[in-house]
């Protein structure tokens, strides 16, 4: 079946080229993490970090961090596994740079 792209509204469309880095730890809630955590030019300098096993992915910088209960919900984590990738995030995440 052929698409009809008159009907679709392009709010935005680009491509650019990035940087992905693939990692697996584990750490002491011995929860394996398999993950990609991609450089781009977008999102203010806040990185894609997204979790292989289960398809989960957020935009964060390493403020988002500091957020209570975050990383618990968006990647469906305990308390203790959640502790283990915010110690992993906090050595890879830089701080978010906005431009006017």
């Amino acid at each position: 079946m052929k698409s009809d792209n008159r009907q679709l509204d392009f709010l935005s469309d680009s491509t650019e080229s990035t940087s992905t880095r693939f990692v697996t730890f584990i750490g002491p809630s011995l929860k394996r993490f398999d993950l990609a955590v991609t450089s781009t030019e977008s999102f203010y300098g806040k990185k894609i970090v997204t979790d292989l096993q289960f398809g989960r992915s957020a935009i964060l910088a390493d403020d988002d961090l500091e957020e209570e209960g975050y990383l618990e919900r968006t990647f469906r984590l305990e308390p203790e596994e959640a502790d283990d990738l915010r110690n992993f995030l906090g050595m890879v995440l830089g701080s978010p740079h906005f431009t006017d």
